[in-house]
C-alpha cells in the first residue's frame, strides 16, 4: 500500500513539475526532442532521400557507421538494399511491417532494405525508420549511393 502512495505521489508531483513549466519551457523540451531524432540522407542519382531513424539498437549501428559510399542494388520488385560494412545488433528493434518509405534491416542476410512498394513483414526483418522526403526517389536508386547523417 505505501509502495501504491509513493508511486501516486510521484506521478503527482512529476505532472505538478510539468504543469509549472512555462509555455516557452515545453516548446524549447520538444523542438530539443525535435533536433535529437536521427535522420540520415541517401544520395543516388543526384536525388536525396531523407530517413528519419526510429530509436531501436540497429538504427543506432547504422547511424554510427556513417558516413558510407555503397553499391546498392535490386532486390525483388518493392526494395532496394545495401550492405553495411558491419551486422547491426537488433536488440529493442521493432519488427518491420513494411510498406513504401519504410527503411528495414533483414538480420538473416546483413541487408538494409529500402522499400518503394508495400512488403509487409518477415522473420527477420526489423524496422530502422521511415522516408521523411524523397521516398519517390528510392525505386530509381541504381549504382554507388552515399550514405550521410543528415
Amino acid at each position: 500500500m505505501i509502495l501504491a502512495i509513493g508511486c501516486v505521489e510521484q506521478n503527482n508531483m512529476d505532472q505538478s513539475t510539468i504543469d509549472n513549466q512555462s509555455e516557452e519551457e515545453q516548446d524549447e523540451i520538444i523542438h530539443e526532442e525535435e533536433e535529437t531524432k536521427m535522420q540520415i540522407s541517401v544520395q543516388a542519382n543526384g536525388n536525396t532521400t531523407i530517413f528519419e531513424l526510429n530509436d531501436g539498437k540497429a538504427a543506432k549501428d547504422l547511424y554510427e557507421q556513417l558516413p558510407l559510399t555503397i553499391d546498392v542494388e535490386d532486390f525483388s520488385n518493392n526494395e532496394k538494399i545495401f550492405y553495411p560494412p558491419k551486422k547491426l545488433d537488433t536488440t529493442d528493434t521493432p519488427m518491420a511491417n513494411a510498406k513504401a518509405g519504410t527503411l528495414a534491416y533483414y538480420a538473416p542476410w546483413g541487408d538494409v532494405v529500402m522499400f518503394y512498394e508495400k512488403f509487409g513483414s518477415a522473420g527477420g526483418l526489423y524496422e530502422l525508420g521511415k522516408a521523411v522526403s524523397g521516398g519517390e526517389h528510392i525505386k530509381n536508386m541504381s549504382g554507388t549511393i552515399v550514405i550521410e547523417k543528415a
